[in-house]
């Protein structure tokens, strides 16, 4: 045998065996790939979409559709891109509290409450959002029904009953204008989906959000996802705080953690220590590409937890900054850009009054930022929140976001007395410019700035 030929079969026999053991090597680990924990997919208009919550009833003097329009351009003009309406269904007679009842005891899954007007005004209503670049989705109430819900009477099997066989409102709170339903029934899950399915398809909303998520079991809400969707891409909101929520149902969650940790230091005076453990627990335990809803105020929390100058006093705009660029969709409760200082009735007639705007501006600006910078996108499509060290860790929360090209730093000093605060910047070295104040500023590894109280900087590059 020539030399030649027996170099070839040996490099022949080195090829072989690499090819094998290459194959092999794939084999052995694609066991222990990452896999993304998030498996729907979001409507491609969400990634970098804020969210407004209407409460019809309490937006204008008439509380109908019709009367909220008016308010649709200037919500569009704050950068709003969710309208979130509360209940739209008609509300129980039996057990009613308050003289107009709770939005959360629906009489009827397939009508509109005639005080917001009719399905034809409700039609137009999500036609004039869509027209107008926005999109709307629509408070669920999956859980349970009003006591006079036909449901009740056609199928009472649908219910949980107490140890005497009565109806009940869920167990162990005090709903008491509300029965519960049993989802270990198919008829009645078939009944709810059919339900989502109609106003997605019959009236082009996008999407819910669902009140009391949790409490209703989590494959119910994965196959009503995936019937919604046959119809087109919905956006889904849950009223819960739940990984499991993201998998296959949910775009997105509350982060009712996040409210807590900052009231903890404006209402309660404690340390920014809550605040770090979130941040930390945000970044390396929540899904990256699973959204969540961050906020100063909502209905629940404005009903029965005090108003957002209650809750945040002095740090109110800290904390709406804060909001606005954290991971997460910054939510605006209907009333709060016009300075909402009391806590709105909810069974009654209380309407919010609009002849004052002080957070307007606040809003818009973080919202221009949010829409036109990477790194403030929701989930995976924005920036991971980076550490920013400094010597008042204490008092000042400092945090960087990049993606691709775009970065935004934060610093906060959010405690009731000033801070002359030295940042550890060495890895963000650069010029940027202060959202607020259009300021050039340049941080060259080790820099120093005066902070009042509350006082924020959002650099921008």
């Amino acid at each position: 045998m020539k030399t030649t030929t027996k170099i070839t079969l040996v490099l022949l026999s080195f090829v072989c065996v690499s090819c094998i053991k290459s194959k092999s090597d794939a084999s052995t680990y694609a066991r222990y790939q990452p896999k993304e924990y998030v498996e729907l997919k979001h409507p491609e208009w969400s990634k970098n979409a804020t969210i407004y919550e209407v409460n019809v009833r309490q937006f204008t003097p008439e509380g109908t559709f019709k009367a909220f329009e008016s308010h649709l351009p200037r919500i569009k003009n704050m950068g709003i891109d969710i309208i979130w309406l509360m209940p739209i269904n008609p509300i129980g007679i039996e057990k009613r509290k308050g003289t107009l009842g709770s939005y959360y005891s629906v009489k009827d899954y397939y009508g509109i409450n005639p005080e917001f007007g009719t399905k034809a005004d409700f039609k137009h209503l999500v036609d004039k959002i869509h027209s107008m670049g926005m999109h709307v989705i629509v408070d669920w109430v999956a859980n349970h029904s009003s006591w006079d819900n036909q449901l009740a009477i056609d199928h009472p099997d649908w219910y949980t009953k107490t140890e005497e066989g009565h109806f009940q409102p869920t167990p162990w709170y005090d709903w008491d204008d509300v029965i519960d339903f049993d989802y270990d029934q198919p008829a009645l899950r078939k009944y709810m989906t059919e339900a989502l399915v109609y106003w997605v398809k019959d009236f082009n909303i996008d999407g819910y959000r669902c009140d009391t998520a949790g409490f209703i079991p989590t494959d119910f809400w994965d196959n009503a996802r995936v019937e919604m969707d046959a119809v087109k891409p919905v956006f889904m909101l849950a009223e819960w705080e739940s990984r499991d929520l993201h998998k296959k149902a949910f775009d997105m969650t509350y982060s009712w953690t996040l409210w807590d940790k900052m009231a903890a230091v404006t209402k309660d005076k404690k340390s920014i220590g809550g605040l770090v453990e979130y941040m930390a627990h945000d970044v390396s335990t929540f899904p990256r590409d699973g959204y969540r809803m961050v906020f100063t105020d909502n209905h629940d929390m404005n009903s029965w937890n005090g108003n957002m100058i209650a809750n945040f006093g002095e740090g109110l705009k800290a904390s709406m900054v804060f909001c606005g660029t954290v991971n997460g969709m910054p939510l605006v409760y209907g009333g709060q850009e016009a300075g909402l200082d009391r806590s709105l009735k909810f069974f009654d007639k209380d309407q919010i009054d609009w002849s004052k705007m002080p957070y307007e501006s606040l809003f818009k600006t973080l919202f221009e930022l949010k829409h036109r910078n990477h790194a403030l996108w929701n989930g995976k499509e924005g920036g991971v929140m980076v550490r920013l060290y400094n010597d008042k860790m204490d008092q000042v929360i400092s945090f960087s976001r990049t993606k691709d090209n775009d970065k935004v730093i934060s610093v906060i000093n959010y405690s009731d007395k000033p801070a002359t605060v030295k940042l550890d910047s060495k890895y963000l070295k650069g010029k940027y410019i202060e959202l607020f104040t259009n300021e050039k500023i340049e941080l060259k590894g080790d820099d120093t700035f005066d902070l009042k109280p509350w006082q924020y900087m959002v650099l921008v590059k």
